[in-house]
Order: C-alpha cells, then structure tokens, then sequence
C-alpha cells in the first residue's frame, strides 16, 4: 500500500491542492452571498436573474 502511494505521490499532492482551491472558492462564494454581494456586472435590465438578485 505504501509503495502504491510513493508512486503516485505527486498525483496524491496535486489533486490535494486542487481540492484545496476548490473548496476555497466555494467558500468564499457562500461567504460573498451572505454579505449580499454578487458577481453580477450591472445592466440588470438584460439579466434574466435580476428580480432574486435585487428584491424590490
């Protein structure tokens, strides 16, 4: 089992660090949309989301 995991030890650290990255963007989105901020780029009038982006 060792051996199995010192060969593939840099496939082992990447998909670690990728994870890492992953879960770190996804954390923050959460975070960005409980202070109510968005990605959003304006022009809401083209935007088929904009009535649960902005609640009247």
């Amino acid at each position: 089992m060792f051996e199995a995991i010192r060969e593939n030890a840099g496939t082992i650290v990447l998909s670690l660090l990728l994870l890492g990255a992953v879960t770190g963007i996804i954390a923050k989105l959460f975070r960005d949309k409980k202070k109510g901020k968005s990605s959003c780029g304006c022009n809401c009038g083209c935007c088929p989301m904009a009535s649960s982006c902005h609640k009247a």
